[in-house]
């Protein structure tokens, strides 16, 4: 079982929605919330309207938990992710399916709803309690509010991708260009 993806699944249903531009929805229908679930099979064909509206509540909740890290108020994230594994129980289930061999479900039981959150809150919690609560991020390149998983060695990631690492390096070194070009330009004493 591995717990960094089901971590994962916390920051892809993140993800799914900008908070700063709603019109940016990936959620907005029964047919986008089978599409997000591709790669959880078993879960597609039931989904129902009920779970639509669950996993955009799920999303929010676990926004709360990425941005709560984000301030420092790290009691706020281990609270919400508490009340979440409390709400989703975690069921371990020996699984074999689409050819794999034998492996761990966290949960096979309940709504769509119920199984994606717990499988995410456990990835998460099991993550913050194995490598540090630090490791959830929010993208600090503006205006990008990505929630990812610090996975490097030195736990020095700022950034959800590549890309906005080098959209943000190259806006701060426009700035300091910016910058140079107003200071006004010393004159030589001459001596």
């Amino acid at each position: 079982m591995d717990l960094t993806t089901y971590a994962d699944l916390a920051v892809r249903l993140v993800n799914t929605a900008d908070p700063t531009r709603p019109e940016l929805e990936e959620l907005g229908d029964l047919e986008a919330l089978r599409e997000f679930l591709r790669n959880r099979p078993h879960l597609r064909p039931r989904v129902t309207r009920q779970d639509l509206d669950g996993m955009r509540a799920l999303r929010n909740e676990l926004r709360e938990v990425f941005e709560a890290v984000e301030r420092g108020d790290d009691d706020a994230a281990i609270d919400r992710l508490n009340a979440l594994l409390v709400q989703h129980p975690v069921h371990p289930q020996i699984s074999g399916h689409d050819g794999q061999r034998w492996h761990m479900h966290l949960t096979e039981s309940g709504s769509v709803t119920d199984q994606y959150a717990a499988q995410a809150a456990m990835g998460l919690a099991i993550l913050i309690t194995t490598l540090g609560i630090d490791r959830l991020g929010v993208c600090q390149a503006s205006p990008c509010r990505e929630a990812f998983l610090d996975t490097s060695t030195n736990r020095s990631r700022r950034y959800c991708s590549e890309r906005c690492a080098s959209r943000a390096n190259v806006a701060a070194y426009r700035a300091r260009q910016r910058e140079a070009t107003r200071q006004p330009v010393q004159p030589c004493s001459g001596q």
